[in-house]
């Protein structure tokens, strides 16, 4: 599934050969939770290039449900959607939504925060689910912890974790078309670097084709995070694919990518671009700052997008302030175009051996982590 291509020091340039398309990493996944990208038409997923989206199992089964989707024929039918589709397990739910859910050691025990039915996740039961989703890349159930978190509660939490991807793991093999849908663990294990190596070992002994790094970018600080980041990497298989979850800033990523994580995903420039803020190749900008009223240069000079060969920052900022549905839509279009645009400039920079160039450049505009 996974080709390993090239490596500057740890940075790597690799190839994923998925059911529905082959995708090159390192790669970014916009979030399409629900089987939309909010605020984006299905179209221009097209026109920017992305290779891969990210669905979430917990919200399409509480909505539209599995019998919609089984009736649909799978996701991919249902939201007329060509490209591969990860698939995250519900676990991150289980985390989010902790005040409706109660962990059992079979599973997740938890109430939609619809209508309050109470529901059961098991390491089985998600995986089917996802089959009904029909995921090119399925995520096994995992318990993530809040930060902090105490050392022997985030150790029950690995020893749950490392129990329910044996049981998927072992229900997969038997019961899945293998060449169709992948499946992933996930390394948890806080911000305790005994726990993260000990998950990764024991979750690498059970051979999956992928892993994930769960459980960072939670609220712990950021030298916590590029530490845990760099621990649990060096445990993974090296020829096969490593994804950080939940993790989309610049910043965030091209650290990533130092340590050799290949896949990454995240609401964050969607959700700020709604709220104004957008990427550009000088740094942020929020575009409802004054200073935009009468500036009529482009967006990003260096951005060839839709929005930035069309508009300048002061019709943005009129539209944004104005409150035009289409200030929504513009304002993810660019953002996402610059997430896509990044990414090949990581993996251009990664072939030509100019990744810590590239690094460096990253930490003028947006800071040092």
């Amino acid at each position: 599934m996974f080709e390993l291509i090239t490596k500057d020091n740890d940075a790597r340039r690799g190839r994923l050969k998925l059911f529905h398309g082959t995708v090159e990493t390192p790669v970014f996944m916009p979030v399409a939770t629900r089987g939309a990208i909010r605020a984006l038409p299905g179209s221009a997923l097209d026109e920017i290039g992305f290779e891969i989206i990210l669905a979430n199992t917990y919200h399409l089964y509480i909505r539209p449900g599995v019998d919609v989707l089984d009736a649909a024929g799978g996701l991919h039918k249902f939201m007329n959607c060509k490209l591969p589709v990860l698939t995250d397990s519900g676990g991150f739910q289980v985390f989010s939504l902790s005040d409706l859910c109660k962990v059992r050691e079979d599973g997740a025990e938890f109430r939609s925060h619809l209508d309050g039915s109470k529901h059961l996740f098991t390491p089985r039961s998600v995986l089917d689910v996802q089959r009904s989703i029909g995921s090119d890349i399925m995520m096994v159930l995992d318990q993530c912890v809040e930060y902090p978190a105490d050392h022997s509660y985030a150790r029950e939490a690995c020893e749950r974790t490392i129990r329910w991807a044996g049981e998927a793991i072992d229900y997969y093999r038997e019961s899945f078309d293998r060449e169709r849908q992948k499946i992933f663990a996930i390394v948890q294990g806080s911000t305790y670097p005994d726990l993260r190596k000990d998950c990764a070992k024991r979750l690498a002994d059970l051979d999956f084709p992928g892993y994930a790094i769960g459980g960072l970018s939670v609220g712990e600080p950021k030298d916590l995070y590029n530490e845990m980041s760099e621990i649990t990497t060096a445990e993974l298989p090296e020829d096969k694919p490593r994804y950080m979850m939940g993790v989309g800033s610049p910043l965030e990523i091209i650290e990533s990518v130092s340590h050799g994580i290949d896949m990454f995903d995240c609401v964050m420039p969607t959700r700020i671009a709604r709220n104004g803020t957008l990427y550009t190749s000088q740094g942020r900008i929020n575009i409802r700052n004054s200073q935009y009223e009468k500036d009529f240069t482009p967006l990003d000079p260096e951005c060839d997008c839709y929005v930035c060969r069309n508009f300048s920052k002061s019709y943005l900022r009129h539209i944004f302030r104005v409150g035009e549905i289409s200030a929504l839509i513009y304002n993810t279009y660019h953002n996402l175009s610059y997430m896509k645009k990044l990414m090949l400039r990581v993996r251009s920079s990664i072939e030509n051996g100019t990744f810590e160039e590239l690094r460096r450049e990253i930490h003028s505009y947006y800071g040092r982590p």
